[in-house]
């Protein structure tokens, strides 16, 4: 299978929109945990309480079409060209960019797989959704916070591919051509980078705020068995919104 302009235009466009603008507001969404359980369960609630076929049809179009050809595409770009970073020869800032953006599209390909299987509709046919707040604590305080640590790496990984994703867009689209706007872009990207990660473990990070535990304990009573992941983390029956 040969590579296609058209193909490649479209891989480059579709990690941005939808994909791309998609994953910078489904992060914004999550950093509602940092305001406290009830104001995450409430950006919850609002989707669930959308119709579903209306939903699903956004899922479809916005979300997962784009996104299973953006990583298809991605994994046979990957397969088909070799690293082109050398410290002796090709050690120029490109070079390293080209390198890393294929090395995190690979890892946020496998962190998303897991992300998908273990968080969404695909949970939810097994009776194992994770979804609102309590959810999400129990999953990422589980094992020594060994989930948390997988969704900050995993996250960093995605930050990084979308970030240096739209510097590699605006060369290939024609939008930065001189040497000076594509310096500036990168420096763009480096800091659109940095606000991504930070949005993203900020957003896990109000998942196991121990503040929000206090707040919450003598209202609801809770007992240390309400902490407890395991099979309970992935309990559809303990999904509810406050």
């Amino acid at each position: 299978m040969r590579e296609n302009y058209v193909l490649h235009k479209l891989h480059s466009l579709s990690g941005i929109i939808p994909v791309g603008f998609y994953m910078a507001q489904h992060l914004l969404l999550n950093s509602f945990s940092l305001a406290g359980p009830s104001k995450f369960n409430g950006v919850i609630g609002f989707f669930s309480n959308m119709p579903q076929h209306v939903l699903l049809l956004l899922e479809l179009v916005a979300i997962w079409i784009p996104l299973a050809f953006h990583a298809v595409y991605g994994l046979f770009i990957v397969a088909r060209n070799g690293d082109n970073y050398s410290k002796s020869a090709y050690k120029y800032r490109e070079n390293r960019y080209y390198r890393w953006q294929r090395w995190s599209g690979v890892l946020a390909f496998f962190f998303l797989c897991f992300h998908v299987t273990s968080t969404t509709g695909f949970a939810k046919a097994r009776g194992h959704l994770v979804i609102e707040y309590d959810a999400w604590h129990s999953l990422l305080t589980h094992n020594g916070y060994v989930f948390f640590a997988i969704y900050a790496l995993g996250m960093a990984a995605c930050s990084y591919h979308l970030a240096y994703g739209i510097w590699n867009f605006c060369i290939r689209w024609g939008i930065t051509i001189s040497e000076a706007s594509q310096e500036a872009m990168a420096k763009v990207s480096a800091v659109a980078f940095v606000l991504l990660t930070v949005l993203g473990v900020g957003a896990l990070y109000g998942f196991i705020n121990p503040v929000f535990q206090q707040q919450e304990a003598p209202v609801e009573a809770r007992s240390s068995s309400s902490l407890a992941p395991a099979s309970n983390a992935y309990d559809s029956s303990a999904i509810r919104f406050r």
